[in-house]
């Protein structure tokens, strides 16, 4: 029964991943309209970490002084924030947020790649690689042909995509050496070094005090910096060390479903016809791909009877 409960817990809380960090390619396409990529990802850091840090205090907990913990938040921040936010942000202004989330849900394939090639952390399964596969043909039905239709065009745009992705990918794998930290703490520095590295940069590209947003990129940049980026790493770091890091990328491509059906009930969009049968490979792979880490971040044949 614990066993069940804590699966459920867990896929719940990569489910709430999943659409928060769906949500975020609106949110970069709205504020990218009047708002520069750096400044608006130098906002979005500086805001999500002061969030974390006010929250760190309100629990009473204090951020670690070990220099060697923060040189380790910032190789966090350049493969979680700073490169990969940045790319996304400036490539959706010219690529579709439909495009930009289809390209980024390759996370899991370049988690999977470079677990096999490389860090050999966790253990590479049969049932791993069934989930890869699974959730990568899922998304293709779900997205259907048509939805590839800008591939090509802005191709600089969308290979920037793809460097963000790999980013991503890696930067799941580093953020298993937070393991025994309050998920908030790394969550909080690497978005406090991304600030650090991006606000500098803004005030030397963009001259922010010069520029005049609009209410609506104003209102997205405020969603993205609370609710996909504070909010999405606290339970980011939580599911790397319960799920491991290619469990965690399978948010990746749960996002692809979410957009759809946001799209169906808000904007009156239409659903590929083979959109429930790429949904059934989805929720397949996801699940073979997410089982619970130990400590050593292999996956264990039964579940901890308690969470940690």
């Amino acid at each position: 029964m614990d066993r069940k409960i804590n699966m459920v817990m867990e896929l719940s809380l990569l489910l709430a991943l999943s659409t928060l960090w769906g949500m975020s390619y609106t949110f970069i396409k709205i504020g990218v309209e009047t708002i520069p990529p750096v400044t608006l990802i130098a906002t979005r850091t500086l805001v999500a970490g002061a969030i974390l840090v006010a929250v760190l205090h309100l629990r009473g907990l204090r951020l670690p002084t070990d220099r060697q913990i923060w040189k380790r938040f910032l190789f966090q921040a350049c493969l979680n924030s700073v490169v990969p936010f940045t790319l996304i942000a400036w490539a959706e202004q010219t690529t579709d947020a439909g495009l930009a989330a289809i390209l980024n849900s390759t996370t899991p394939i370049f988690a999977f790649l470079l677990t096999i090639l490389i860090t050999r952390h966790e253990a590479v399964t049969g049932r791993k690689l069934f989930g890869v596969a699974a959730g990568l043909v899922g998304t293709c039905l779900i997205v259907g042909i048509e939805a590839l239709n800008g591939f090509g065009r802005e191709i600089w745009a969308q290979l920037a995509i793809v460097a963000a992705t790999i980013c991503y990918a890696g930067a799941a794998i580093f953020g298993k050496n937070f393991k025994g930290l309050d998920p908030m703490m790394p969550a909080a520095g690497s978005l406090i070094c991304g600030a650090m590295v991006l606000v500098p940069i803004s005030f030397i590209v963009d001259r922010p005090w010069i520029l005049t947003p609009s209410a609506n990129s104003a209102l997205a940049l405020l969603a993205l910096s609370v609710f996909s980026t504070a909010l999405a790493f606290v339970i980011y770091f939580r599911l790397l060390q319960t799920l491991g890091s290619v469990g965690t990328t399978a948010q990746a491509y749960l996002r692809v479903p979410i957009g759809v059906a946001i799209g169906a009930l808000f904007l009156g969009e239409s659903l590929p016809s083979t959109a429930w049968i790429g949904l059934a490979c989805v929720v397949s792979g996801v699940i073979a791909m997410t089982q619970i880490a130990d400590e050593h971040g292999q996956a264990p044949s039964r579940l901890p009877t308690k969470t940690a």
